[in-house]
């Protein structure tokens, strides 16, 4: 039972019992969810999943309603359920998503809203309180209306685009119709992210060639370095042209043709440019979009994480739907034919790339996002191709991919002589996706032996350790991905 109620959730958090005296331990958890993508808290489970059990069920089942009536401000919805386990009395909390953001826990005085951040209730920043402000009265950043008047700036680069893109002419009227001003004549958030001068402060385009393959010193260890602001057509056309000119375009004769070879594929490059500029968090102070460009990739990084839903590496990009964080500006580069409005962004970025010359699954478009932040990374498919060598790209590529694999594993093993965390080991070795790392290291090393567990009766305990197994491996680990 407990392992289908964890299934069927995005979150969950244990609980070994129902704090009374200081409910804030879980109440929090219940903010946190309320203010994100809902989850459930089981009552009566340890953090190793171990059952526990309620002695008194009745009486936690009304605690556990009047706490949260009294301490989270506005009331959630939720659901409590009994279960049995191993003949143990347990309690399920769910709760969904909410629609009344944010959820406060108050007491003393003190009203926090929190968010989930990994596998923790933590207290969200102000950037996305504000956020969660605008979410729960149905508004985005982009609709409100500011005190910029609209004739006081001047519109040249997106009337001129929209012409050449769509063939008609920006109307005085589609100014209002399309979210940009008002009636007044003041300007949205949207408007001020579309005028030639610059206005939002926010609206910043940091763009940096690296020399290798790990960020260095800007002075020493950049090859070109750029930085831009203001219109968001102009941030566009400026990213994909410092991408496009820090690239190359290869090529293979044939007998009477010749096959180009780019580095990446355009599209996909423009729709990672405008995925980054659309969806991006504005609210954030002092934030830009990152471009950071590496010899076998580039890195795309926006404020804000996904606006509604689990993080992107979590969700099938075939069926997410789509979720704006900017409606307005969405509904505009929309119009231009910038993008689509039916969440096909991510699948285009990927189906375009797999159309290179060159491609293989090693070269897949790969997304991450946090709580802050959501992070493209489109992959070099001529990196593994030497200079003078264009014969066979897909040896050369996955015998540099086994090179790689070897290499980690040869320093997981040399690190994990000493008992280490997962977390230990993946901050040792530069790699920040715990899951990744999981199914393709640190599984593959535990099945053939090299590697084994500290706690192997709790594989889930979050004190269980890896320690290298001295003596010959039981079987050889390779990659099979």
């Amino acid at each position: 039972m407990i392992k289908q109620l964890i299934a069927e959730a995005t979150e969950c958090d244990f609980k070994v019992a129902v704090e009374k005296k200081k409910p804030k331990s879980w109440l929090k958890s219940v903010s946190a969810f309320s203010n994100g993508i809902g989850g459930i808290l089981l009552f009566g489970v340890d953090n190793d999943r171990n059952t526990i059990g309620l002695s008194d069920i009745q009486g936690d089942a009304e605690a556990i309603s009047r706490l949260i009536k009294e301490r989270i401000t506005p009331l959630p919805q939720f659901v409590l359920r009994p279960y049995q386990e191993d003949g143990k009395d347990l309690l399920a909390l769910e709760i969904p998503s909410g629609r009344s953001t944010p959820y406060y826990y108050k007491a003393d005085g003190v009203m926090e809203a929190y968010i989930r951040v990994g596998n923790e209730s933590v207290i969200a920043p102000d950037y996305i309180v504000n956020e969660l402000i605008l979410k729960g009265t149905n508004r985005s950043f982009d609709t409100l209306v500011t005190d910029a008047v609209k004739k006081d700036y001047s519109f040249t680069l997106l009337e001129a685009t929209y012409l050449e893109r769509t063939g008609l002419h920006f109307e005085p009227e589609d100014y209002v119709s399309f979210g940009l001003a008002d009636k007044n004549g003041c300007l949205t958030n949207a408007g001020k992210l579309m005028t030639d001068q610059r206005t939002v402060y926010n609206s910043r385009l940091f763009c940096t060639r690296w020399n290798g393959l790990v960020k260095g010193s800007i002075f020493d260890d950049a090859l070109d370095d750029k930085e831009y602001e203001g219109n968001l057509i102009y941030l566009l056309n400026s990213g994909c042209e410092f991408i496009r000119n820090n690239s190359k375009v290869r090529f293979s004769k044939k007998a009477r043709y010749r096959v180009d070879k780019p580095d990446y594929a355009e599209r996909a490059v423009t729709e990672a440019v405008v995925n980054a500029l659309i969806h991006r968090d504005y609210i954030v102070m002092g934030s830009e979009i990152h471009i950071d460009m590496f010899d076998d990739r580039v890195e795309i990084v926006s404020p804000g994480g996904m606006f509604e839903g689990a993080p992107i590496q979590e969700c099938d990009i075939n069926r997410i739907r789509s979720v704006r964080r900017n409606p307005v500006i969405a509904d505009l580069f929309h119009r231009m034919k910038y993008m689509e409005r039916r969440g096909s962004g991510l699948r285009k970025i990927v189906s375009e790339t797999e159309k290179l010359p060159g491609y293989t699954e090693v070269c897949r478009p790969e997304f991450y996002s946090t709580a802050t932040d959501f992070r493209v990374i489109l992959k070099n498919v001529n990196f593994h191709l030497g200079q003078k060598d264009m014969v066979s790209d897909q040896d050369s590529d996955q015998d540099r991919n086994q090179d790689r694999y070897c290499e980690t594993v040869k320093l997981t093993l040399d690190y994990c002589q000493i008992a280490r965390s997962k977390q230990e080991i993946c901050t040792h070795l530069g790699y920040k996706n715990l899951t990744y790392f999981t199914r393709k290291y640190l599984k593959p090393l535990l099945e053939s032996g090299q590697l084994r567990m500290t706690l192997p009766e709790k594989p889930q305990s979050r004190h269980q350790k890896y320690v290298t197994v001295q003596g010959e491996p039981q079987n050889d680990a390779t990659n099979h991905d």
